[in-house]
């Protein structure tokens, strides 16, 4: 874990960027760069915080996006390579996003001849197919993350694949797994050699998509970097991967105060930080997110169910227990708050959005935006 040198009067509630922690993840990035001489870019639908991009720009290869705005994100903040995919696009969303992003990827072999003469009239523009590699090794959220579940919307399926100009495709694109461990990894990897061979030999680089859990502890990134160096020697092609959540896990925290003590049956304490609004995969996985010091409810003296202060019943983050009884002011520290959280937020009931801040190399706190009405008003049209 990283440290926790955070003020005490740190303002709540606080999503906070460990750059130290960053810096030690980003060390995993750039050896598999080193020994596989693959590409590696940021998914910035999990992680999109451009006083992050400094630091990350110096490993990474650029990154990859879900849509227009994100790309061009990307193009603005980040400053290299931009790809993007996205199941369909709006209409005029083509057109701009040959200005933003050199590697744009289709999800079908129709949607390539739909856009084709757009994207054959740009400069320097690849284009990606994504295929649905019937491959599933999603360990998060079963089917709600599992792009290859049934009936999914997510990539050209194998019987359409020869209806495909492979003549203009220079990239297949594979995505089918979510915090997926090594085994999870090799697997895809392994499992596209065997599948698509055909198609591999015609493209010039194949993206294995994001969810490489690579700086978890038991990921054994090694079996990776051997896994990424037998495709290349067998096909020959460019190799790309695009994880999100992987490079940012365990690099920050959110803050939050407790607000007021409540009893129902149990202890309850209703913080300023909300499941519903600040951390929604609370939810939607759904999970309990680990605090600092404190434990499952029953193992330290005083147990305490905690939410938020929506009017929404299931607003609840979890239950937990501490050493010693929780008053108004106290602050938790929740971990591993950078992926898919901020990027998710929202502002329902008008709860105030979280600071922005970082927690930098040197021991400086910097809040690099905080939120108010303006905000909540703004999103209102």
């Amino acid at each position: 874990m990283a440290h926790l040198d955070l003020p005490r009067d740190i303002a709540t509630p606080a999503y906070v960027l460990d750059e130290t922690a960053l810096l030690r993840n980003l060390e995993t990035a750039a050896r598999i760069k080193r020994e596989t001489g693959c590409k590696i870019l940021l998914a910035t639908k999990a992680f999109a915080l451009p006083a992050a991009f400094p630091l990350m720009r110096d490993v990474l290869d650029g990154t990859t996006a879900s849509g227009e705005y994100e790309a061009r994100l990307g193009f603005e903040e980040f400053g290299k390579e931009v790809h993007v995919y996205s199941p369909a696009y709006m209409p005029g969303e083509i057109e701009r996003l040959t200005h933003l992003a050199k590697h744009i990827y289709f999800n079908s072999p129709e949607q390539i001849r739909r856009y084709a003469h757009i994207v054959g009239t740009a400069a320097g523009v690849k284009i990606g197919l994504r295929i649905n590699p019937g491959f599933s090794m999603a360990t998060l959220g079963g089917e709600l993350y599992d792009p290859c579940a049934p009936y999914s919307r997510f990539g050209a399926t194998a019987d359409t694949l020869d209806e495909a100009p492979w003549e203009i495709i220079d990239i297949l694109h594979t995505h089918a797994l979510c915090e997926a461990r090594n085994a999870g990894s090799v697997g895809l990897i392994e499992h596209v050699g065997r599948n698509f061979a055909p198609y591999i030999r015609r493209v010039k680089a194949v993206n294995f998509g994001g969810g490489h859990f690579i700086n978890k502890a038991d990921y054994d990134v090694a079996k990776l970097i051997a896994a990424i160096i037998t495709f290349k020697n067998e096909f020959g092609v460019d190799v790309i991967l695009e994880p999100g959540a992987g490079l940012v896990v365990d690099t920050g925290y959110l803050v939050a105060s407790v607000l007021g003590l409540h009893h129902n049956g149990k202890d309850i304490a209703i913080l300023d930080a909300s499941a519903s609004t600040h951390m929604p995969d609370v939810l939607e996985v759904p999970y309990t997110p680990l605090i600092v010091g404190a434990a499952a409810p029953g193992v330290l003296p005083h147990t305490y169910i905690l939410g938020g202060k929506t009017c929404m019943t299931g607003d609840i983050i979890g239950e937990y227990s501490f050493k010693a009884p929780l008053q108004p002011g106290d602050k938790l520290i929740f971990t591993d708050m950078m992926q898919y959280s901020f990027v998710k937020n929202n502002t329902f009931n008008g709860v105030p959005l979280p600071d922005l801040a970082v927690l930098r190399t040197n021991g400086s706190y910097d809040v690099v935006r905080t939120y108010g009405y303006d905000e909540f008003r703004r999103r209102l049209g």
